[in-house]
């Protein structure tokens, strides 16, 4: 679909303050409708700098393309919503996008994709007070604990007090765990059965309540003994895309039938597929979805 850009960029340059008015005018939507799942577009990738879609390692970098994406992908039947940073929020919300999405801003940016500090992933983005000031539905936090570099104790402990700072607003905590390690000088995550157990476990721990806080695994071998570690509702996330799709697609198929996992937070598979299709990604993954919970 085309985007009107001519429009963004004036309320850009003119018009700021347009941003708070169409947030609290938003007609928002139960986080949970009918069906008791959720479908979310993840677009938070660009601000930790990972461009990267398969081989194209600046596939992501131009915002135009990237906003028309999101826009066809929001408007098909059964995606509920989106996850992202306030620039990209922002711009959604500009185009009239998020109307009746549940909607999640993404909080720490802040590990860069090769940096020497990307362990230390601090909150560069959203925060509490601004997801419940912009009527938000939850707050995004990545946390990747490596057991060899004592940042990671600052990431975890970040992310404890952002999951009190929702819970106390009421808004979901999506919080994405993953044991890491470092490979040749680059942060890599274990996706091994083990590693993701141990990550769940680690993760379902953080703050004061759990009340308000959902997972945002991977898919990995013997998930029904990973998602066995937690009663927390989970989301599966989607990978850097670039792969094959269909391969993709039956591992969630599988993974989806699980009792405690509810849906999808899936960006650059469906927004970046091989063929360039994204509607026939994106309703093809909505398809995956039970309509019913058991």
């Amino acid at each position: 679909m085309a985007i009107d850009v001519g429009a963004l960029l004036e309320a850009r340059a003119r018009r700021p303050e347009r941003i708070a008015e169409l947030a609290a005018a938003r007609e928002k939507r139960p986080l949970l409708g009918a069906s008791g799942r959720l479908f979310i577009i993840a677009a938070d990738h660009p601000a930790r700098g990972a461009l990267r879609v398969g081989s194209d390692p600046l596939a992501m970098a131009n915002r135009f393309e990237l906003l028309e994406r999101l826009c066809v992908a929001l408007e098909r039947p059964g995606v509920d919503g989106v996850m992202g940073t306030a620039d990209i929020l922002e711009d959604l919300l500009l185009l009239g996008a998020l109307e009746k999405k549940v909607v999640i801003g993404s909080m720490n940016r802040g590990g860069l994709v090769g940096a020497s500090f990307e362990i230390d992933d601090r909150f560069t983005g959203y925060d509490a007070d601004t997801v419940a000031r912009m009527r938000f539905d939850g707050g995004k936090m990545l946390v990747r604990i490596d057991l060899a570099d004592p940042a990671s104790v600052v990431t975890l402990e970040a992310c404890a007090r952002a999951v009190n700072a929702l819970a106390e607003r009421k808004v979901m905590a999506m919080v994405e765990p993953f044991i890491s390690h470092r490979v040749d000088g680059k942060v890599k995550n274990d996706l091994s059965t083990e590693a993701m157990t141990r990550a769940v476990a680690i993760a379902s721990g953080l703050g004061v309540t759990s009340a308000y806080t959902w997972l945002k695994v991977p898919v990995v071998d013997d998930m029904e003994r990973v998602m066995a570690t937690s009663t927390l509702p989970a989301l599966l996330l989607g990978g850097e895309g670039g792969g094959d799709p269909d391969a993709a697609f039956e591992r969630w198929h599988k993974a989806l039938r699980l009792p405690t996992v509810r849906g999808l937070v899936v960006g650059r598979t469906l927004l970046y597929p091989p063929n360039g299709d994204v509607v026939a990604a994106v309703d093809t993954a909505a398809g995956l979805l039970p309509k019913e919970t058991t």
